[in-house]
């Protein structure tokens, strides 16, 4: 394809995606499978990667993310971004009323009221309708430029709808991470033996700080804008400014309302303190604005923040009830948890009975004590939480927790590594929950996706003693399975066709279904990617393992602890046996020159043109082999931006040759 055809195909490509992406992420309308979405974005991705002069800031393929970012440059605001006062009462909203009124005289006036979203706030900048630039709050004068992980957000325009748009302009909002996102996040956090995320807000802060932008990419965040600053904008409103957003295609949440006068803001108030629930993203309060822009202006600001605007702040869901119990629970790692049994107690629209301690440390803080009055929570956070514990109201005769020393389901004296705050239970391989948990890990979607079997199936096939690990399922017959209760021969038939079709399932999902510690699905599939076999990976070392991209030290070494264990490496072959999948097929690389034939080359770094497996297949398209450690048989580094100061040290005390991207795009073309 030359040139020309490709930037029109480019542009194509590019106006179709904008399109469906607003469609979908907008207005809610898929109207093509995400399939053909994926395909498009990736004939747009190969199409840049040919010609990458073609690829624009605003281009489709942004929202993939890949960038590295070391260091956040620091910007300051063309605008302040100040904090908005706090009020917590209906009479301080009256007093603020009232200011309002002293301030503006005779006139008069009405306000605009938003849902206040818990979110991180941000800055979008757009110049001739493209972004540019997206901006943290920071200390309100000066933010960090996070523009790379802002792009990945789907519902942030990267370039905005219509023609009619000032030469620059910022559009200003709050990113969040949706609850179902944010419970997705957390529970493949469990998986891998992570701590869990306290609350979406902190997920939403940390996720926008992340280095690698392709990792925000899959956090699924999200944005909506509450305001349209810029010089000299043709608004004379707050409200016609949202409604200038919203024409643009910005994602604007549909919970506004004017309200002509203060009486009108405390309905607005009353009606979303329970309907705020339903929605999936957390809001703690509502904020207040003078609609008129002029006004607001006349009104001015303090040195913190304007005297036309106010956050009204909904409290906390709390309430006390009667901790009854503790109790423990022991997860498929062997992981040892205290659940709070309480005296069931209504909160945030739902019954609460239980809640987590996460741990003896937790309890020690609070000094915890089974009869007790405590304070339950149900603020930010998803899971309720014991905040606080009613001396007042304490029986003289209480006694101190004694956090239990053995494991409640088979006994083993539990152990606590040096510096973690979780019990464990060590017998991974006769403790009941871990067994069976082990064996849910494997079947679920993402791994084995054994669908026709769940959590009760598996509690009966190990009561017989049909399965007690995951190799036991294909050793499964028709005879074993329709002896169960419950089970006819449709059902039985479907089960060992699920079974079956496991078989079937990728390398890196098996992989990920084996439990390895800290071995999400994520790093599955880097472990995968890089060592393309389970016999290469079982004899990896810890040094190899950790010259895998973003496989740190704590993986490294739980990967090399799983194929030390005689046990798994027998699991692992009667597995193959049957014929499970440990291995992919390499893709054919098409041969376009020999200028790196015979040459070893180690690839370190970002770089402009290539993502980091595209470099690794052109080397192989010129002759070259790619390998993942400096040695004394590398014959060349190839250095991107942010490379490791040791890798480099390295190379130059080996005398091998060091290049950079141009020279290494010259080295090609030359040839």
């Amino acid at each position: 394809m030359d040139r020309n055809t490709a930037q029109q195909k480019i542009q194509e490509l590019s106006a179709k995606l904008h399109y469906y992406n607003y469609k979908y992420y907008q207005e809610s309308v898929s109207e093509i499978s995400d399939f053909e979405f994926d395909m498009m974005l990736k004939e747009l991705i190969n199409l840049e990667g040919q010609f990458p002069e073609l690829k624009t800031d605003d281009s489709p393929s942004q929202r993939v993310g890949g960038d590295i970012t070391k260091n956040f440059e620091t910007v300051e605001h063309k605008i302040p971004m100040l904090s908005l006062g706090n009020t917590y009462s209906k009479e301080e909203l009256e007093d603020f009323d009232g200011r309002v009124k002293r301030g503006l005289g005779e006139e008069e006036y009405e306000y605009f009221c938003e849902l206040k979203f818990d979110g991180v706030a941000i800055s979008l900048h757009y110049e001739n309708g493209k972004l540019i630039r997206g901006v943290t709050r920071g200390d309100g004068s000066k933010g960090d430029d996070i523009t790379k992980n802002a792009k990945t957000i789907r519902t942030i325009p990267l370039k905005v709808r219509g023609e009619k748009f000032p030469e620059y302009f910022e559009a200003r909002g709050e990113v969040f991470l949706p609850r179902e996102a944010f419970n997705e996040i957390n529970r493949g956090r469990e998986e891998n033996e992570e701590a869990l995320l306290a609350n979406p807000r902190n997920a939403a802060s940390g996720s926008l700080k992340m280095q690698d932008s392709a990792v925000v990419a899959k956090r699924k965040l999200d944005c909506f804008l509450y305001s349209y600053a810029g010089e000299d904008l043709p608004i004379d409103s707050h409200e016609e400014g949202i409604k200038q957003l919203e024409k643009f295609g910005f994602n604007v949440s549909q919970t506004y309302q004017k309200c002509k006068n203060i009486n009108e803001v405390f309905d607005f108030i009353k009606e979303w303190e329970e309907k705020r629930h339903a929605l999936d993203v957390d809001t703690d309060g509502i904020v207040v604005k003078v609609n008129s822009l002029a006004q607001q202006e006349r009104l001015g600001f303090t040195a913190k923040s304007p005297r036309w605007a106010i956050a009204y702040k909904y409290k906390a869901e709390s309430s006390t009830t009667i901790l009854r119990e503790i109790t423990y629970q022991v997860g498929r790692t062997g992981a040892v948890t205290p659940v709070a049994n309480l005296e069931p107690v209504s909160l945030a629209g739902t019954t609460v009975k239980r809640a987590s301690l996460h741990n003896a440390n937790e309890i020690a803080r609070l000094d915890l004590r089974v009869g007790d009055t405590v304070h339950v929570e149900k603020g930010g956070e998803i899971i309720p939480k014991i905040t606080a514990v009613d001396l007042t109201k304490r029986d003289l005769g209480s006694k101190e927790v004694d956090y239990i020393k053995n494991c409640p389901e088979c006994g083993t004296e539990l152990v606590r590594a040096e510096g973690e705050a979780v019990h464990y239970c060590p017998n991974r391989k006769g403790c009941p929950p871990q067994i069976k948990g082990s064996i849910e890990h494997y079947i679920q979607r993402k791994a084995a996706d054994i669908d026709s079997m769940g959590e009760r199936t598996i509690h009966l096939l190990y009561e017989k003693s049909l399965v007690r690990n995951i190799a036991d399922l294909y050793d499964l017959t028709y005879e074993d399975v329709f002896k169960l209760e419950g089970f006819k021969d449709l059902s039985t038939q479907n089960l060992l066709k699920g079974i079956e079709a496991s078989k079937k399932i990728p390398f890196e999902n098996i992989l990920f279904g084996l439990g390895i510690r800290f071995v999400g699905k994520t790093v599955a599939e880097k472990l995968v990617a890089h060592f393309k076999t389970i016999k290469k990976l079982s004899e990896a070392s810890f040094e190899e393992l950790t010259e895998v991209p973003e496989i740190g030290e704590r993986i490294a070494q739980s990967v090399v602890e799983y194929f030390h264990d005689d046990d798994n490496i027998a699991l692992i072959e009667r597995l193959k046996s049957v014929g499970l999948q440990f291995e992919i097929k390499e893709n054919i690389i098409e041969q376009k020159g020999n200028a790196l034939e015979g040459k070893s080359l180690v690839v370190s770094g970002v770089f402009d043109n290539y993502g980091r497996d595209e470099i690794k297949d052109v080397i192989k398209q010129h002759g070259g082999k790619v390998v993942s450690a400096i040695s004394g048989k590398v014959d060349i580094l190839v250095a991107g931006e942010n490379m490791g100061p040791a890798k480099r040290q390295k190379a130059e005390k080996l005398e091998i040759k060091i290049i950079n991207e141009t020279e290494f795009r010259s080295l090609i073309k030359e040839n």
